[in-house]
């Protein structure tokens, strides 16, 4: 009985997985999310997790409530969603990793993380929580949040989301400019933002 739960448990995961690309290929499709949209998502997230607890679907329905939760769905929103979609609609293996910044420019070794007065920047998508929760979370420890890349900054934040294609991702030009200052001596320091959190003690 044990190993038929598993079976099938097995196969709800797969089916709802496969429905979920199908979903993201077609919410995508005209390169924009609409809150009508985000909604519709955020219900069938809500059905699925009755069924599952994938960790993907769970994941995927604690950033979309998140962002729903004022009854918004401001640009900014819009577009994180967006890209989260797309990387859904992309290779089987992406959409179950957890991490995916550990072959990217990180600062090696990567040195501790003193939130009080510093400026901090995230690019791509975070696991922790929409743009402004980081943000909020940095800030909440004597943090200083900056707007751009510049030789001013102190840490440049990559979202878990952060895929190793990440130079053909809007994001890139961020890390390439933060690269390049850190190439001239500029004390910039990429980390991930698992680093950032257990930094923190930030749950993500």
């Amino acid at each position: 009985m044990e190993l038929f739960t598993r079976f099938n448990r097995k196969n709800i995961d797969d089916r709802q997985i496969d429905t979920l690309i199908g979903l993201s290929k077609g919410l995508t499709a005209d390169g924009r999310i609409e809150h009508p949209e985000a909604e519709f998502l955020l219900t069938w997230l809500i059905q699925s997790r009755a069924a599952s607890n994938n960790p993907i679907i769970l994941n995927l329905l604690s950033k979309v409530g998140a962002m729903l939760e004022d009854g918004v769905l401001d640009g900014e929103e819009s577009r994180e969603l967006l890209s989260i979609l797309r990387r859904i609609t992309g290779e089987s293996s992406a959409v179950g990793e957890l991490a995916k910044t550990t072959s990217l420019p990180i600062n090696n070794p990567v040195p501790p993380i003193i939130f009080e007065m510093s400026s901090f920047l995230f690019t791509g998508t975070c696991a922790f929580g929409t743009r402004k929760q980081c943000q909020d979370a940095t800030e909440s420890l004597g943090g200083v949040n900056a707007t751009s890349v510049s030789k001013s900054l102190n840490y440049l934040v990559l979202g878990t989301y952060v895929t190793d294609s990440w130079s053909h991702e809007t994001f890139g030009r961020k890390i390439e400019k933060a690269m390049n200052y850190r190439d001239q001596g500029v004390p910039i320091v990429i980390v991930t933002e698992e680093h950032w959190a257990n930094a923190g003690k930030f749950c993500v």
